[in-house]
C-alpha cells in the first residue's frame, strides 16, 4: 500500500547534489522533514504544496526519519528549473511513474560501447565486497590511513559499485557525497534499477567491467545503498546478494574479497558473531570460493568467531592480525563525521568496525606484495 499525504514546505534544510531536504508543514499541523530528489524536478522553495509518501513512516520503519516527495503541486514553468535529460536509452525504475533514461556505459550510444563487445577480464583486480552500506566509509579510511601511514606517494583508485539491494538512488548516500568530496573515491557505478552513479550500468557483469576498464580502477568496492532488508527468515535478506557478487567477480577473473558483517553488540542470536546474513551468503549464494579475512578478537568473541569460519569450507579464511581499537578511532578522525552501524558506532559495536578493517588491511596487504 501507497500511503500519502500532502504537505507546504516551510523551509529548505540542506541541499547536495541530486537531493534538498526540506521542513514541511503537515496537515496535522507537525513539521516534519522530507527528501526531494532535484535530478528530474526543479529545488523547492517556501510556499509550496508538495505530495509525499509517508508510507515508511507511517509503519515506523523510519526512511531515515523523512517522508519523500512526490511531486509539487504546481511545478514552475521556467524549464531551465529542471535538469536536463540523459541521452541514453536505458530505464531505470522501469514501469513505474519515476522511470528515467539513463546513458548505459554498454549501449550503443556510450563512447565505450566497443569496450563491452569481447569478453573481458578483472586481471584479478581484489574487489571488496560488503553486506552493509556502513562498511563503505569504514573500509575507505582505512585504506587512505594506512597509505598515508606507509607513505605511499599515489593512493590507489578506488571505485564504488552501488548495486539495487537498497536504496535505489546514490545521491540518497551523504557516505557518497563526503568520500566523492574529499577526493577519496575515482568514480561511483550504479546497476540494476539503481541509478545516479558517474558510471550507470545494466548489471553487476557490466558494472564490475567498467570499473576495470572505464575507471581504470585498482580496487572496486561493492556494497548496496543504504537501507538493507530483512525479516529473521533464512533466505529472506537483500544483503544475500553478496554471494552473488562472489560468483561475478569469481567469473570476471577478479579476487572477491568479502568483508564479514560480525558483531558482538547486536541483541539478535542470528547476527552474533559472524552474522548468519554473512554466513548464508557463502554458504548458499556463493558457488565460487572468495577470500575472507577475519580479525583478531579476544577471549570468547575470538573462540566464536573461529568456531563459525570452520562452515566456510568453500572458501579462504585469512586470519588477520589485531587491530586497536584507538588505531581504528585515528584512521576514521579524518572522515568528516562519526560512522555507526544500526545506530553504534566504534566503541558500541568495535568487532564490527574492527571486522572492516581486517578486510581493507588485507587490500592494503595485497596490493603491496604486488607491487
Amino acid at each position: 500500500m501507497l500511503r500519502r499525504d500532502i504537505g507546504t514546505v516551510e523551509g529548505v534544510e540542506s541541499v547536495r547534489e541530486g537531493v534538498q531536504i526540506v521542513r514541511v508543514r503537515m496537515r496535522s499541523g507537525k513539521l516534519e522533514r522530507a527528501v526531494h530528489y532535484t535530478d528530474s524536478a526543479p529545488l523547492l522553495a517556501a510556499g509550496e504544496v508538495v505530495d509525499l509518501n509517508v508510507t515508511a513512516m507511517d509503519l515506523g520503519l523510519g526512511s531515515g526519519g523523512y517522508h519523500l516527495v512526490i511531486g509539487a503541486r504546481e511545478w514552475r514553468a521556467d524549464p531551465e528549473c529542471v535538469p536536463a535529460t540523459a541521452e541514453g536509452h536505458i530505464m531505470k525504475l522501469k514501469y513505474t511513474p519515476m522511470q528515467r533514461s539513463v546513458l548505459a556505459v554498454e549501449e550503443p550510444q556510450s563512447s565505450y560501447h566497443a569496450t563491452f563487445l569481447e569478453p573481458m577480464h578483472l586481471s584479478g583486480m581484489p574487489v571488496l565486497l560488503g553486506e552493509l552500506h556502513s562498511m563503505l566509509p569504514i573500509a575507505i579510511s582505512w585504506l587512505r590511513y594506512r597509505e598515508l601511514k606507509g607513505g605511499v606517494e599515489e593512493a590507489r583508485k578506488v571505485a564504488y559499485v552501488m548495486s539495487d539491494g537498497g536504496a535505489l538512488p546514490l545521491a540518497w548516500s551523504h557516505h557518497v557525497a563526503f568520500l566523492e568530496a574529499l577526493g577519496w573515491l575515482e568514480t561511483t557505478i550504479t546497476y540494476g534499477q539503481a541509478y545516479g552513479g558517474k558510471i550507470e550500468a545494466v548489471n553487476k557483469f557490466s558494472a564490475l567491467v567498467a570499473a576495470k576498464h572505464v575507471a581504470k580502477a585498482d580496487l572496486c568496492i561493492v556494497s548496496m545503498g543504504p537501507g538493507i532488508v530483512g525479516t529473521g527468515t533464512l533466505y529472506g535478506y537483500s544483503g544475500i546478494e553478496t554471494g552473488e557478487l562472489v560468483n561475478a567477480v569469481h567469473a570476471l577473473g577478479g579476487t572477491p574479497i568479502v568483508i564479514p558483517r560480525i558483531s558482538f553488540a547486536d541483541a539478535r542470536l542470528r547476527h552474533r558473531g559472524i552474522s548468519h546474513h554473512t554466513l548464508t551468503a557463502l554458504q548458499i549464494a556463493a558457488s565460487c570460493p572468495a577470500i575472507v579475512p577475519l580479525p583478531h578478537l579476544q577471549g570468547e568473541e575470538h573462540g566464536l568467531v573461529q568456531e563459525q569460519a570452520q562452515s566456510l569450507k568453500r572458501h579462504q579464511v585469512v586470519h588477520m592480525p589485531a587491530i586497536a581499537q584507538d588505531e581504528i578511532d585515528e584512521a576514521l578522525r579524518k572522515y568528516p563525521e562519526s560512522i555507526t552501524s544500526m545506530g553504534r558506532g566504534l566503541f558500541q559495536d568495535p568487532a564490527y568496525f574492527q571486522a572492516v578493517c581486517a578486510a581493507a588491511e588485507y587490500v592494503y596487504q595485497l596490493h603491496n606484495r604486488q607491487e
